[in-house]
């Protein structure tokens, strides 16, 4: 699962990292406590150059009445994109990547709840697989899950896809119709590549905003007995 994540970027980074044009410096801002509905930063591919630009995250299919981002509509199962009507063409066309420098999960308790940041350990960056749509101009987009890895497992039963570096180009290849080659994208992250630290509940609300979203915290002994 993935509801809320960070992108946090030294801009040289990010465009080296990602191959970026130098032009995104105008949309790149920390951003602590990204929720859905909300515009993010989106890379995908137009004549064989990447692009990027922001897109409400909440993927509204092409055919949709109501052109408005959902929070159902956030994540998109792997092993279902080519089969569910909200998902199997874009899935086929309009795959993207959705930079995050990390993301939150919870562990409920009988009475609280307690917020993990997740980040990775090797690189910069994350890189979530993607999907976006267009309907009546409004560009929106979703981040594909997959079964969790032994350090998600602890939080849910799903984690966001991650993209090593070298399957960006297949991923964002337009012109790469045969879905099935990208099948053996659509795996658990290894669990190696990841870090999971306790932060403050100044995150659990999607209104606050800052780098307090990031405060370390202890969590309490007793929760975990």
């Amino acid at each position: 699962m993935c509801g809320r994540y960070t992108l946090l970027p030294n801009a040289d980074e990010l465009i080296k990292f990602f191959h970026l044009p130098p032009e995104i410096f105008a949309l790149l801002e920390p951003r602590f406590n990204i929720a859905p509905t909300q515009p993010v930063l989106v890379i995908h591919e137009r004549d064989q150059k990447r692009q990027a630009e922001l897109m409400l995250w909440g993927l509204i299919p092409s055919w949709s009445k109501d052109p408005k981002p959902s929070a159902s509509m956030i994540n998109a199962r792997s092993e279902t994109l080519s089969k569910k009507p909200s998902f199997r063409t874009a899935f086929k066309r309009r795959r993207c990547i959705i930079p995050a420098s990390g993301f939150y999960e919870w562990q409920k308790f009988e009475k609280t709840k307690q917020a993990f940041y997740i980040q990775p350990t090797r690189e910069k960056f994350l890189a979530f697989a993607g999907l976006w749509e267009e309907c009546e101009g409004i560009r929106s987009c979703c981040i594909v899950t997959t079964q969790a890895n032994a350090v998600m497992q602890e939080f849910h039963d799903r984690m966001p896809v991650i993209l090593e570096k070298e399957a960006f180009e297949s991923w964002l290849d337009p012109t790469n119709e045969n879905v099935e080659t990208l099948a053996p994208l659509l795996t658990p992250f290894p669990p190696s590549g990841m870090r999971v630290i306790p932060v403050s509940s100044f995150v659990n609300s999607a209104r606050n905003q800052g780098p307090q979203c990031l405060d370390p915290a202890t969590p309490d002994p007793t929760l975990f007995e």
